[in-house]
């Protein structure tokens, strides 16, 4: 029985090291499709931007034609344009916190404020990776770190419930016979 313990030990530390230590690698393709987003939405400003200029308008000038139209259709082009000028600055800035934080940081960072549609995309396309860089080494250690501390809650959790099932039978009828034991 003791042995069964260990070894399942074991398993949930070295199975803790391994997922965490693909935080940084995650983190690493998350900023890579940041990336993406970003060159895409700056496509698109700079289009609208170039438009705006060339009808001799700025981009609030622009942006306010859209609201100030009669259709319903243009005002919702100018309120989703607007959504993406909002979101490329928000990317923006996150890639430059990214991009300024160290790799051990990068994972808590884009867990503070994740962009949920780059982390589908990540999550569904995540291949993992072998974490030879320091950054993994120390997410490693997180996850063993975790992992020794679920084990060992999981091990007081079942001996707990081991002594709780050895006191009652002590306690109660005797298997054979019916009568209690003194």
């Amino acid at each position: 029985m003791f042995l069964v313990h260990r070894v399942l030990i074991f398993l949930i530390i070295a199975s803790s090291a391994a997922l965490f230590s693909q935080a940084p690698e995650f983190a690493q393709q998350y900023r890579q499709r940041l990336g993406g987003a970003i060159d895409e939405l700056t496509r698109i400003i700079q289009t609208f931007d170039e438009q705006a200029n060339h009808a001799g308008l700025d981009r609030q000038a622009a942006l306010n034609v859209y609201t100030a139209s009669q259709e319903g259709f243009l005002r919702q082009q100018g309120d989703a344009l607007r959504s993406s000028f909002a979101r490329y600055q928000s990317l923006s800035d996150q890639l430059e916190d990214l991009s300024a934080a160290s790799p051990i940081l990068r994972p808590v960072m884009i867990a503070r404020q994740p962009d949920h549609r780059i982390i589908a995309h990540v999550w569904q396309d995540f291949v993992p990776a072998l974490p030879v860089s320091i950054a993994g080494a120390v997410w490693a250690g997180f996850g063993a770190l975790a992992g020794a501390i679920a084990a060992s809650f999981l091990v007081a959790l079942f001996g707990m419930v081991t002594r709780f099932g050895r006191g009652s039978r002590a306690k109660g009828a005797c298997p054979v016979g019916g009568r209690a034991l003194q």
